[in-house]
């Protein structure tokens, strides 16, 4: 190792004794630090040395300088280990709407994540990216640094438009608003129709953050039984007529968690209820882009007259850059842009809209989604082989996507399964973080994206106490990793 590295690694030592000395009490708040010199003698070190390690224990306000007087232990030091210790990540938390979320986001690096709902980042379109940020460099300085307009990035808006066009869904440019996040989105949109108490209608099982955020505007939620082919619909309206809720969220295509898709019929039977009982839809369109071909859409079939469509690039592109949007009545439209306002001073950052811009515009999106099309098919076709070796059934298989909805063996319950993996660094998704009517816990919604490493099926198999129902079916790790690719 040269000197520079030599020297870095003695810096961080000495950063580390004096974070033990300040955590032990040894040094309390007030309290003044040894001397440069002295400390450097102390330690077997160049004065240097010592000079950088208190420079950046002051930057991260462990310890603070005095002029002409050295440096002294902060007055806030005696709470920062209490902090760092309540912020280290919880395996404990109740199995609740949040707990795949924070599982998911605050999970080491290590642990594998067949319960999340994203896509591992090397099958993500990092090539496209990096060039989309590069253009974005040689960006005038307004874009980078100014806030952006009040509906969001023209460029990245036509797009969108022409998309919608493709669908024959006809939305004109007043029509469309640029957000924060799809989960702004729908935030949004419940703060500008929803009151505390209204009833909000919602899939049974349906995607966890629908609750959650519902949730945290103090509505009912009431949830209709879901089929291969979309909501119950003998229960949907049923429900609308007892329970009259002002809005209903849902996916309609490769909908989460089940991965069924909305049939033509079902949709027509939707908009009639809706129509006739002055309910409002919001179509979460998230996972489009993985299907083969369309399948039916509620918002192109009504025109935006009562459902409002939303959607995001987290799931295809990159969930580091926010974006997502809403498309609704004009009208509605106006309201939201001033909530939007009022509540984050306008919509998404230009940086990140410029750069979904830049990827979607180039022929390098649609081969992206292509190959991801293949690679998923495979994925699901090898995980789902694997899962009927333990026992595991699909509820359905999906037209495309990344979830498979799964049925555990008669005696299995989904959390407790879904803990006793994540004492091994494994996160499950179980099924009752998905159900309002709590009726899913013998499911398990499955990421076969992220199912590539044999680990997985080893903590499965010592999790369900067991070996495969069905011997002889288990890849060897290369064959599993290949499978995958």
């Amino acid at each position: 190792m040269d000197r520079r590295g030599r020297g870095g690694a003695r810096t961080l030592e000495v950063m580390e004794v004096i974070r033990s000395r300040v955590a032990g009490r040894t040094l309390a708040a007030g309290d003044r630090l040894p001397s440069v010199r002295r400390f450097a003698a102390t330690m077997g070190v160049s004065p240097s040395t010592v000079v950088e390690a208190y420079e950046r224990l002051a930057a991260e306000g462990l310890i603070r300088a005095r002029r002409g007087s050295g440096f002294y232990v902060s007055a806030t030091a005696a709470t920062l280990p209490l902090q760092l210790a309540e912020t280290e990540w919880r395996r404990d938390r109740a199995v609740d709407p949040f707990w795949v979320s924070r599982q998911s986001l605050e999970a080491e690096p290590a642990v594998l994540k067949p319960g999340c709902g994203w896509l591992p980042a090397e099958w993500m379109p990092g090539t496209l990216l990096r060039r989309g940020l590069r253009t974005l460099a040689r960006a005038e300085d307004a874009l980078l640094l100014d806030y952006g307009g009040t509906r969001g990035s023209l460029a990245l808006r036509r797009l969108l438009l022409a998309r919608f066009a493709e669908e024959g869904l006809d939305v004109s440019a007043n029509q469309l608003l640029l957000t924060g996040s799809g989960t702004q989105a729908i935030d949004l949109i419940c703060r500008f129709l929803l009151r505390p108490g209204d009833t909000v209608l919602v899939d049974d099982p349906c995607y966890f953050n629908f609750r959650a955020l519902l949730r945290a505007h103090q509505v009912t939620i009431v949830g209709v039984p879901y089929t291969a082919s979309g909501p119950d619909l003998a229960r949907f309206e049923a429900i609308l007529t007892a329970e009259r809720p002002r809005l209903y969220v849902t996916n309609s295509a490769l909908h989460n968690p089940t991965g069924a898709t909305l049939s033509l019929p079902t949709a027509h039977r939707i908009l009639i209820a809706a129509a006739a009982h002055d309910l409002t839809i919001v179509e979460d369109d998230i996972f489009a882009d993985f299907e083969p071909e369309p399948s039916p859409r509620l918002a192109a079939l009504d025109g935006l007259n009562r459902v409002i469509r939303i959607g995001s690039f987290s799931k295809t592109l990159s969930a580091s850059l926010r974006c997502g949007y809403i498309a609704a009545r004009a009208d509605w439209i106006e309201g939201l842009i001033d909530l939007q306002l009022a509540t984050s001073f306008g919509g998404p950052s230009p940086v990140a809209t410029a750069v979904v811009a830049d990827v979607l515009a180039g022929g390098g999106y649609r081969k992206h989604m292509e190959e991801l099309r293949r690679k998923l098919a495979r994925a699901q076709r090898e995980t789902t082989r694997l899962l009927h070796a333990f026992g595991i059934q699909p509820w359905l298989t999906p037209r495309g996507g990344f979830h498979l909805w799964c049925r555990l063996p008669d005696g299995y319950d989904s959390a407790a399964l879904a803990k006793a993996a994540l004492t091994e660094d494994v996160l499950l998704a179980p099924g009752n973080v998905f159900s309002v009517s709590q009726t899913a816990a013998a499911f398990l919604r499955v990421n076969v994206a992220q199912c590539g490493d044999p680990r997985v099926w080893d903590v499965m198999r010592r999790a369900m106490g067991k070996r495969p129902a069905v011997t002889g079916t288990e890849p060897e790790p290369a064959d599993l990793r290949s499978s995958f690719r």
